[in-house]
């Protein structure tokens, strides 16, 4: 095989190029084989590989930059540099990460996980470059979803005025957005790079400097020439020179352009039109569902795992409609994640209320406050890590206004396998820290049924914080009403008051039924708000318990616990406080109970640090 000669950065190079077809072909066949078994990001891997191997042939790595957008489609780029052992271990604990990681390798650039960066990040590893006197390239690959994103936008504004070498990649997966032109298209692109070319417009370009408005007359007839006959216009106005659109599954072709892109000293677009999924065809009939994917079945695509029970998105999704029905105020919202938040449906049922505004978290956001200004309940479904992107339109543009938006923070708490840059355990923290913002996490999949019906009716900025995975269905008979503030008390005895959030509550039942078998008194509290807390319940249970174990999976800094504690000793309450929450760090990938057992909020680790506090 020829992967068997591909161990180190460089091997690569080995390859005849007759034999790039069916080396494309035999990282495919891999990444199916390993990803089937471990899960992980299929579709935009499967698009990526003739240019992951284009860009190693041509490019010299490490010394060379690539950094990759979102960082998902990075696999092949990994099996190129010497990782290819690793695969087993992919997106488990102490295993290889699904994304870029400059502690695991000199040839990965820059840490990414989120989108629309890597022209930024580009342009200043450019700027680092050029100050050093250095001669790397620089490359930035980028997908039509994240070019939806504005910081893509300023960046390349940024990029502009640049005289000096910078290849963008835009990996257009999707959208088509410019058509080619065939044999014209090609012939510019050629004319363009050439180095008489070059060579001849830098030349002109410095004899008549001192004339500026010769220099203007002639930059407008050939903007007008290109306006007639080149794609991409867009990134032409912008200052950036546009090539393509070019076959993005013909590795000698790419790096043929690459190496062209090379000689231009400015910022360089080359456009590549790819498939995602391709050469797998469940992955090609649905990208989406293979975008991340759980561990699946190689002859036809299906889970080796499936569901047996419904996770919160489906418990979301069910309610958004049935709010739909009874409200045609309510309008949802997403950034591009309609499938994984559970808003298909809706999308469905309701297309005139729902909107998808692309990899925007900041737009959706103020585009919401619009909408509530309007007169109408938007709901913003989105992923609580990339929620963080939108702090300042959340707090300028929704809380400062005291507007209706009602945000349902998907993946909040340990999200697992996908690791530091998608672990949702900083929403508590910054979102209760806005004036007039609600925030409450349901116990269940009935609560976050009621906790969503309380949220339209409410009249202010609200957010409902729910986990990934399958909705926790005991409990059923705890069903009290929300009230604003509230606490749910569960079980009441004395001595130990278990004060848990969300996803903890559940954990906190195996917490009690420890602590019972030990013979202590344990009362158990659903806390619902993490703000406004539950200040009454609070002064109350002082009088009756030694000891309040808060418990959160969220960051300890700004969280819940450090709301009672602030409470109880500014109020001077004869309580302890013991504060259970994820230590002030970033939370590396692997599985959610693998990870809670390692930051000491699993059940066992819990209990046992109350029998030493109790014992202390």
């Amino acid at each position: 095989m020829l992967l068997d000669q591909i161990n180190n950065t460089g091997d690569i190079k080995n390859i005849p190029q007759n034999q790039y077809p069916e080396l494309a072909q035999e990282i495919r066949e891999f990444l199916i084989n390993k990803i089937s078994v471990t899960g992980g990001h299929l579709a935009s891997n499967l698009g990526a590989v003739e240019l992951t191997m284009a860009l190693h042939l041509a490019l010299d790595l490490p010394k060379d930059k690539i950094i990759w957008d979102v960082g998902h489609q990075a696999y092949t780029h990994k099996l190129l540099t010497g990782r290819k052992d690793k695969f087993d271990t992919l997106r488990q604990y102490g295993g290889m990460s699904g994304f870029p990681k400059r502690s695991e390798s000199d040839t990965d650039s820059f840490d990414t996980g989120h989108s629309s960066t890597s022209i930024s990040a580009g342009l200043g590893m450019v700027k680092a470059r050029d100050l050093k006197g250095e001669d790397y390239a620089v490359v930035s690959v980028i997908g039509d979803g994240s070019l939806t994103g504005g910081l893509a936008y300023e960046a390349m504004n940024n990029a502009s005025k640049l005289e000096t070498n910078f290849i963008i990649i835009l990996n257009d997966n999707e959208m088509s957005i410019s058509e080619s032109v065939g044999g014209m298209g090609k012939y510019l692109n050629n004319m363009r790079t050439a180095q008489g070319y070059l060579n001849l417009k830098e030349d002109v370009y410095a004899q008549l400097k001192t004339n500026n408005k010769v220099v203007d007359s002639i930059r407008r007839a050939k903007n007008s020439f290109k306006q007639l006959f080149v794609p991409g216009m867009v990134f032409e106005n912008l200052g950036i020179t546009y090539l393509g659109p070019v076959d993005g599954h013909d590795t000698a072709g790419l790096v043929k352009i690459i190496k062209e892109a090379r000689k231009v000293k400015k910022a360089v677009m080359i456009h590549i039109k790819t498939t995602k999924g391709k050469g797998y065809e469940p992955a090609e009939r649905h990208p989406a569902r293979f975008h991340g994917t759980e561990p699946f079945l190689v002859e036809n695509g299906l889970p080796r795992n499936p569901r047996s029970t419904a996770n919160y998105q489906d418990i979301f999704s069910t309610v958004m409609c049935k709010l739909g029905e009874r409200d045609d105020k309510v309008v949802a919202i997403t950034a591009a994640m309609a499938d994984g938040t559970g808003l298909k449906r809706f999308r469905n049922i309701y297309p005139d209320r729902f909107v998808d505004a692309g990899i925007a978290e900041e737009h959706a956001v103020t585009y919401a406050a619009g909408l509530a200004l309007g007169g109408f309940k938007p709901v913003f479904a989105v992923y609580s890590s990339f929620l963080q992107r939108a702090y300042d339109q959340i707090l300028e543009d929704v809380c400062l206004q005291n507007l209706p938006v009602i945000f349902a923070v998907d993946r909040a708490g340990l999200v697992g396998s996908d690791g530091e840059t998608h672990q949702g355990i900083f929403d508590l923290s910054y979102l209760s820290s806005m004036p007039g913002m609600h925030v409450l996490a349901p116990k269940n999949k009935w609560e976050l049924s009621d906790m969503m019906k309380f949220a339209v009716n409410l009249g202010a900025p609200i957010a409902i914080r729910y986990p990934r995975g399958n909705a926790y269905d005991g409990l059923e008979e705890f069903r009290a009403p929300i009230e604003m503030g509230k606490c749910e008390p569960i079980y009441e005895e004395k001595d130990i008051c278990l004060l848990a959030v969300g996803s903890m509550v559940r954990i906190a039942e195996d917490v009690r039924r420890i602590l019972k078998d030990r013979g202590l008194h344990v009362s158990l509290v659903n806390a619902r708000f993490v703000k406004p807390i539950d200040t009454d319940y609070l002064s109350t249970a002082a009088g009756s318990h030694k000891l309040f174990v808060t418990m959160e999976e969220n960051v300890a800094t700004g969280g819940y616990g450090e709301k009672v504690r602030e409470y109880v000793q500014d109020n001077r309450l004869d309580v302890n406080i013991l504060s259970i929450a994820i230590p002030d760090q970033f939370v590396t990938h692997g599985s959610v109970d693998k990870l809670r057992k390692e930051l000491g909020i699993d059940a066992e680790s819990v209990a046992e640090r109350i029998l030493k506090e109790i014992q202390r």
